[in-house]
């Protein structure tokens, strides 16, 4: 089959390359991705929210599936417009219509949604620019630290984790009032702060039936023992020590099974991937957020461990027919270490030509930020630049395998964390 998929980082090559492998893809589409997903399949010059060139794109190369990658085209309601035009509406597509997708679009949204369906998350409550003194007032009734969140999308900088009443109140200003994060913060969620160990669950649905992908687990901040500030994703692992048989019995039957019942009890349709933000406190799972799409750079450290068709996956998800498949998981460990430009998250320079190993075995270098330029060198065009991810029958070879290759990769002012995976290994012993 003809296959669109779009976006433009480390997730979808690390899609476009598991995609490839399917015999039942004839020929892979990306918009508009990157200098590494134009050696396996054909880059094409749209943007994901340019909706009008997505339509014509499908009719024009004759796509039998659509997958979305990232989540703002599914926010923005690509979906809801494929399904009212008669030329693409029998498409089928991986990833929600504008309702489901709120799940992510909202965190007000998503929080009503746990609560209505009795899923374990922290304690919350909303508020917007009209009710800030009531907003003040809360925050003095509350337990520290505590989390301001920006409603809307805010490119992964809308979460405010605040030490003190001051710095809280501060905080609820400047994202109220100040519009601290635009359109995005024109309500924010405070909610009660959670201590324990983070980690990603993923659950592919077809909106009736579901199944679970290998967990894991990622690296959020830029500076080594998560120090200094969030980033979209230093590196990740899989799967995750402390997610055994039996907490992970108690993430399906708390919040996978209720999340899904959910939402075919209130009639929000969904077809797609759901990532499951979870905090592990003392063995009891909590949901942070939902995000409606396959995180990054987690994806690249679990489609490695996938063994099953990937193709039959996302048709299945996009046709309705998911309770046919069956998912086949490596009992691998995969290690993902993600090299960004300097500078990054902050201000960073583009344009440095990267050197890549002629051999790389035992890991799989995933693009993100990456371009050609005119002479057809590789340059990073992003600050998140390139995801290796190391395979092994042990965390310790599959750790061993990835910092191998980014020992061979090179440009000017790269830069990574070399502790990825050592909290794990402290874990095992």
């Amino acid at each position: 089959m003809n296959i669109l998929l779009l976006g433009s980082g480390g997730r979808e090559h690390a899609f476009a390359w598991k995609i490839v492998q399917s015999p039942k893809c004839h020929q892979l589409y990306v918009a508009p991705g990157n200098a590494g997903t134009s050696k396996i399949a054909e880059n094409l010059a749209i943007n994901v929210t340019d909706f009008e060139g997505i339509k014509a794109a499908l009719i024009d190369y004759q796509i039998d599936l659509l997958v979305v990658g990232p989540e703002e085209p599914l926010v923005k309601g690509l979906v809801d417009i494929l399904l009212s035009d008669e030329l693409t509406r029998k498409i089928p597509v991986v990833g929600p219509p504008q309702l489901g997708a709120t799940l992510e679009g909202s965190k007000d949204f998503s929080k009503r949604f746990m609560q209505r369906n009795t899923i374990p998350t922290a304690a919350y409550e909303t508020f917007d620019a009209n009710q800030l003194e009531e907003g003040l007032a809360y925050l003095e009734k509350q337990s520290l630290p505590i989390v301001l969140k920006a409603d809307g999308l805010a490119a992964g900088k809308g979460v405010l984790i605040c030490e003190s009443l001051e710095e809280a109140k501060a905080s609820l200003k400047e994202m109220l009032v100040e519009q601290k994060f635009g359109d995005a913060s024109a309500k924010v969620v405070i909610e009660e702060f959670l201590t324990g160990i983070e980690l990603s669950v993923f659950v592919a649905t077809d909106g009736k039936s579901y199944c679970i992908l290998p967990e894991a687990k990622d690296y959020k901040r830029i500076g080594e023992g998560d120090t200094g500030l969030n980033t979209g994703g230093m590196g990740a692992v899989s799967p995750v020590v402390f997610a055994d048989t039996d907490f992970m019995k108690k993430v399906e039957e708390r919040i996978v099974q209720p999340t899904v019942a959910g939402l075919a009890a209130e009639d929000i349709p969904y077809k797609g991937f759901l990532f499951i933000g979870l905090m592990n406190k003392n063995g009891e799972p909590y949901v942070i957020e939902y995000n409606v799409r396959m995180g990054d750079p987690e994806t690249e450290a679990v489609l490695p461990r996938l063994e099953s068709d990937f193709v039959d996956l996302l048709w299945s998800i996009a046709t309705g027919s998911l309770r046919e498949y069956t998912l086949e998981i490596s009992k691998d460990f995969t290690t993902t270490v993600v090299m960004v430009s300097g500078g990054y998250p902050g201000s960073y320079e583009k344009g440095f030509p990267i050197s890549l190993p002629k051999n790389s075995e035992g890991a799989t270098i995933f693009h993100a930020g990456t371009a050609l330029s005119t002479d057809g060198q590789l340059i990073n065009q992003g600050g998140r630049v390139l995801a290796i991810t190391g395979k092994g029958a042990s965390l310790d070879q599959a750790l061993e395998n990835a910092y191998s290759t980014v020992n061979q990769v090179h440009w000017e002012k790269s830069y990574y964390r070399s502790d990825i995976g050592k909290d794990i290994k402290a874990l095992n012993k």
